[in-house]
């Protein structure tokens, strides 16, 4: 039997999978609410829906039989460039290219923007300078900038001060990219000051420094704004949207951008040991969920927030939000043992996380779940679990 190498098997695969493999056909993702089960179950414990194994892999069958389905090759064409396409065009941008790591996403734009130009204002708060072990500043040689300690936003004149120290060095540097997380997790989903970004933004165009977008939750803000992904996403040169938090991927991001930029980008993807073989199974996964995300998600913020006004008014229960917030959220309980409490919403369908620390406030976050009952329906859940 001719030897057949890894290579020559995968596109031997894809030329079996369809006549004309080049082609690419557009894939044909069947409506969210004919596959999902029915399902009434409420989870307020992350910004999208916890998928079992089991509930994945009957997904991926469902889709598998019923849409046209083409697999990438070292995550290249296929479903995964339709995602591409769909995700360039919702945030109003050139091209897209798929990432199997939001941190990836995040550290491949800003290196890519940097150039020679290493020095990187970010937030003291962001992923990037908090959760990705030095990862920019070890593998890409970058110098980040952390400002605003302690805070979502950081403003125009720290930036302007840090341009006018690195102007009075000794040795030049040129800051070459500004990156801002928004919503920032660090900071329970509040939103990153919006004149203060449109001002910084304005002045970054007139010094010639590069802009990156860390939006990982873009999608989930703009139904508390009332901006379009594509609109918050406008100043900046790259955004990075997240595939997995609330398009239920297993994995995933999207980094958007420019083409002379994005496209080329599968070379340093591939270099970082991030050209996966097979991505299909991510991109089919958040294609569907996609499709009518942001109508699914204003309904559930709607019902939530007259969940919250109703639960304010109730004498077992105070609410407190973040100023400048998104999904977060958190709830007192009055006079009731939180784990006992969080027992009873669980069998009338609802799901809390009970805090490990002893405490009467539970953190809330909204996902589009919450679209699934009406407020009235969540109050009654909530009021009669408090009394039994």
């Amino acid at each position: 039997m001719e030897h057949v190498n890894r290579r020559n098997f995968l596109k031997l695969s894809a030329a079996a999978a369809v006549s004309t493999p080049a082609a690419f056909p557009k894939i044909v993702v069947p409506k969210t609410a004919s596959l999902d089960k029915a399902s009434t179950n409420v989870d307020f414990t992350g910004d999208g829906i916890h998928l079992s194994p089991a509930d994945y892999s009957h997904l991926l069958a469902q889709l598998t039989e019923k849409a046209t389905v083409v697999a990438d090759s070292y995550s290249l064409h296929g479903c995964v460039e339709e995602l591409e396409t769909r995700f360039a065009r919702l945030l109003g941008k050139p091209s897209a290219i798929f990432m199997p790591t939001g941190t990836l996403a995040n550290h491949l734009a800003i290196r890519a923007l940097a150039g020679s130009n290493s020095r990187v204002i970010v937030q003291n708060e962001s992923h990037v300078y908090c959760d990705t072990g030095d990862s920019t500043q070890t593998l890409s040689q970058l110098n980040l900038i952390p400002l605003g300690v302690n805070q979502a936003t950081f403003t125009l004149e720290e930036v302007q001060e840090v341009l006018q120290k690195t102007a009075a060095g000794r040795v030049a540097r040129k800051v070459g990219v500004i990156s801002i997380e928004s919503p920032v997790r660090r900071k329970r989903g509040e939103l990153f000051d919006l004149q203060q970004m449109k001002q910084i933004c304005d002045f970054a165009r007139q010094q010639e420094i590069k802009l990156h977008l860390d939006g990982a939750r873009l999608f989930l803000a703009s139904a508390y704004t009332g901006i379009s992904p594509a609109n918050y996403a406008a100043p900046f040169d790259t955004v990075y949207v997240s595939l997995y938090k609330y398009f239920n991927a297993a994995s995933g991001a999207i980094l958007a951008g420019p083409k002379e930029l994005i496209e080329p980008m599968y070379h340093t993807r591939r270099m970082f040991g991030a050209g996966l073989p097979q991505a299909w199974p991510y991109a089919l996964v958040a294609l569907h969920y996609a499709d009518g995300f942001q109508e699914r998600y204003q309904q559930a913020v709607k019902t939530s927030e007259a969940l919250i006004q109703k639960l304010a008014k109730h004498p077992g229960f105070e609410v407190e939000r973040v100023t400048s917030g998104t999904n977060i959220f958190s709830l007192v309980v009055k006079d009731k043992d939180l784990k006992t409490y969080a027992e009873q919403l669980k069998k009338r369908g609802v799901t809390v996380f009970p805090p490990a620390s002893p405490t009467n406030r539970l953190m809330m976050q909204v996902n589009e779940t919450a679209g699934r009952l009406s407020a009235q329906q969540l109050e009654q859940i909530f009021v009669e679990s408090l009394r039994s």
